[in-house]
């Protein structure tokens, strides 16, 4: 018997199935949030969502695809939020590049205990390390494609790169903090809105020669 849901399900069945779903990856998230990788098996996770174990299995197989299941939904949800929050109160360059910079920022902050735990996963896993690169460097194509009107007027050569090194400024150190917190390089305290005010500066200063305004 396949372990799949058939594509001939009546209406009803696949609502159902639908439903069952979304609650495994909810309960599964959940664990992961609270406990890390260690606190999330399949029992545990058919328990949280109020399912059969055998029902997470048909579903999703064993732990580590039920993990990379997890990963992708995240990862689905992270591209989602970035968009969403890539919306310039202005259509000027410092706006923009503020949008920009901020949204990436926020996105890591609202996903933060997820992604540690995939992070973490990543140093001893290479396929989550493999999917985790592919969905950093897809954000990245977000990122500079929504900065693309900035191009033209970017203060130096080689505007691309620029704009490359921009977002792997932000991105490095939105992963440390997440990793690491808020102290590990540093004694002095600076929350996620102090840091995303700072980079912003330092990213209009770097592109466009000027401060954010």
């Amino acid at each position: 018997m396949s372990t799949e849901p058939t594509l001939d399900l009546p209406p009803a069945q696949q609502a159902r199935s639908r439903l069952t779903q979304q609650r495994i990856l909810e309960a599964g998230t959940t664990l992961l949030e609270e406990g890390g990788a260690e606190a999330l098996t399949v029992a545990a996770v058919a328990s949280r969502a109020g399912v059969s174990v055998g029902s997470v299995y048909r579903r999703f197989g064993d732990k580590d695809r039920l993990i990379a299941a997890l990963q992708r939904d995240m990862i689905d949800q992270f591209r989602d939020d970035i968009i969403h929050r890539f919306a310039p109160l202005r259509a000027d360059p410092s706006a923009l590049v503020a949008s920009a910079v901020a949204g990436l920022t926020e996105t890591f902050e609202a996903h933060e205990r997820l992604m540690r735990v995939f992070i973490v996963a990543g140093t001893t896993d290479p396929a989550v390390a493999r999917v985790g690169s592919e969905a950093s460097v897809d954000a990245g194509r977000v990122f500079r494609q929504f900065l693309e009107p900035v191009v033209p007027v970017i203060d130096g050569p080689e505007p691309e790169l620029r704009l490359d090194v921009v977002y792997r400024l932000v991105y490095g150190a939105c992963m440390n903090r997440i990793l690491h917190g808020e102290r590990f390089e540093s004694g002095r305290p600076l929350t996620w809105r102090q840091l995303t005010e700072e980079l912003v500066t330092v990213s209009c200063l770097y592109l466009l020669g000027v401060s954010a305004r």
